[in-house]
């Protein structure tokens, strides 16, 4: 009963912020006029960036794949695909992402894959994920390149909070993955300091899980010392990943017929905009993203064409991966745990 009030609040809350995003961004303009506009984009481009969708959700897949196969577990490639697609669904409608992973815990668990294996899996998955960004954004912000900086120059302050939360998000994560005695430690001492300022209920109950979860750190980093080529080429496998759902709006320009800015530029700024807005607490980043967006390209595509681009980049990269992801989950849920189920009866 409890999750099912969970789900239909981030339902709500999700329907919420996507009216308010659309009602933000056709306040006061010609929607006929906009819509026109969007239908010049050219099909061939719409078609290849919805195949770099495509591949952004394999990328993880064969992460995923390869890890379970270095822990002994037989798993077949396209059920990686679908474990793929149920986490990229949750993480698109619950603030932050958060629903991602414990729903590929639980289908997972169906599958017979123990759980502390798929733990530690996507805890490998998520720093790898999160450190991409670190070092995409790091390295635009310290290097500076002149062309991307101009148009970043109206959204910088969105841009340092992005990256600040993100390292922030990663040096946590390491240091209870390399120093989870220390870790450990620091987080009792709060759970008490907690406790005793009346914050926290039940708190020897959160202190045992808290226990336990730093046991999954443990296991994290004794397979990070063991596996670290495979998390070499995990780290590789998602810098492609995140390129790929990148170039989205690099073929956005092109689908529009512009010329004239560089394909790796544009990019680097939607990768930026990525990084801006992973770490707030609103699903897919919505609402923020296509501020960010509006802001970022409307010296590129020129005031009639911004509307039009933003909504096929963001439609595609955002909306449509929520769409491929959504149908292959239903999917899954069919059939994922079905043998096991038959089994037992």
């Amino acid at each position: 009963m409890e999750n099912k009030k969970k789900y239909l609040f981030q339902a709500l809350f999700l329907l919420v912020v996507a009216g308010f995003t659309i009602g933000s961004i056709f306040y006061g303009k010609d929607v006929e006029t906009i819509l026109q506009y969007t239908k010049q984009a050219k099909p061939v481009y719409i078609i290849l960036s919805i195949v770099c969708v495509i591949f952004f959700i394999w990328g993880e897949s064969i992460i995923l794949f390869y890890m379970l196969r270095s822990f002994g577990v037989k798993v077949r490639a396209g059920r990686c695909y679908l474990y793929s697609c149920i986490g990229f669904f949750f993480s698109c409608i619950t603030p932050s992402a958060t629903g991602g992973q414990p729903a590929q815990i639980y289908y997972m668990k169906k599958d017979n894959i123990p759980i502390p294996v798929s733990t530690v899996i996507l805890m490998v998955v998520t720093i790898t994920y999160k450190l991409v960004l670190v070092v995409i954004g790091g390295a635009i912000l310290l290097l500076r390149p002149d062309r991307v900086m101009f148009f970043l120059k109206p959204v910088l302050p969105w841009c340092y909070l992005g990256i600040a939360l993100n390292i922030f998000c990663v040096t946590l994560m390491c240091m209870l993955v390399f120093h989870p005695s220390m870790a450990e430690r620091l987080l009792l001492l709060l759970l008490s300091l907690a406790k005793r300022l009346h914050l926290v209920k039940r708190a020897e109950e959160k202190r045992e899980s808290l226990k336990q979860a730093m046991q999954v750190y443990e296991e994290t980093a004794a397979y990070l010392a063991v596996h670290w080529k495979i998390v070499v080429y995990a780290f590789l496998i998602t810098v492609v990943q995140r390129f790929s759902l990148f170039f989205v709006t690099s073929l956005t320009y092109l689908a529009f017929q512009k010329s004239g800015e560089s394909l790796f530029d544009l990019l680097l700024l939607q990768g930026m905009i990525s990084v801006s807005v992973d770490m707030l607490p609103l699903p897919g980043g919505m609402g923020i993203s296509e501020g960010l967006f509006l802001g970022i390209f409307k010296p590129i595509f020129g005031e009639g064409l911004t509307i039009p681009a933003m909504i096929v980049s963001r439609g595609i990269s955002y909306y449509g991966q929520l769409i491929i992801s959504a149908l292959l989950t239903i999917y899954a849920n069919f059939r994922i745990g079905r043998k096991q189920k038959r089994q037992s009866e």
